[in-house]
């Protein structure tokens, strides 16, 4: 398994306030969801049901609002302490660089668009899934996507084989992805109603931030530095 640490942060001149308060947002709600007194009853409610989007209306219990609110609610919700820490981890890493290269602004846009992507990914794979669904790491995957194309030459710290080294880019990030893809496949050949179909959210993500990146990205920053 590879795991990255860190990459070379010093061509960012701004502060990623954005970036901050992702990571602050995912952190706060996860508290709420450990005061919460049911935590069932609040994934259920918050997190993406595929079937509420296929039958168009809320399957159980309801919330205040449309049903489709939960594309933005489910991204900022996460399922226990190494869901939330691998997920903040990649956003503290990569988030940066990319805000650097769009912009605060067009970097949040940016964000959530490529969870909703994530999120219509899942969807479409199993649409008939009663099996909450929730986590950034739709929208991260698309903020991998970004970084790849920007930054493949990029040096990344990881650690592999109990061994801290370098790697670019391009084949820290190319290997999750062909991961991502293998035990999507791999867990969708054994049944429908399995946690492999959240692996087309990761797929569908990554995709939307390989194409977005290039409407978000300041003109002044060159792909493939």
């Amino acid at each position: 398994m590879v795991l990255p640490l860190g990459d070379d942060d010093s061509r960012i001149d701004i502060t990623p306030f954005i970036t901050f308060a992702l990571i602050a947002a995912n952190v706060l709600v996860f508290i709420y969801q450990l005061t919460h007194g049911n935590i069932e009853g609040f994934f259920q409610t918050w997190s993406v049901i595929p079937a509420e989007y296929s039958r168009g209306t809320d399957v159980a219990p309801t919330h205040p609002g449309p049903f489709w609110i939960t594309t933005l609610s489910a991204m900022f919700m996460h399922g226990g302490w190494l869901h939330l820490l691998g997920n903040m981890l990649f956003l503290w890493i990569f988030g940066d660089n990319v805000e650097h290269a769009m912009g605060s602004l067009r970097f949040l846009v940016f964000y959530l668009l490529c969870g909703i992507a994530a999120t219509l990914a899942h969807i479409l794979v199993g649409p008939s899934s009663n099996i909450p669904s929730l986590g950034a790491s739709g929208a991260i995957s698309g903020v991998l996507g970004a970084y790849m194309v920007l930054f493949p030459k990029q040096r990344v710290r990881v650690l592999i084989f109990r061994m801290i080294t370098y790697m670019p880019a391009i084949a820290v990030i190319g290997m999750w992805i062909v991961l991502q893809f293998i035990n999507g496949i791999g867990a969708m050949a054994q049944t429908e109603e399995t946690g492999g179909v959240a692996y087309a959210a990761h797929v569908g993500g990554f995709v939307a931030g390989l194409v977005l990146v290039f409407v978000f990205r300041r003109r002044s920053v060159t792909a493939g530095a």
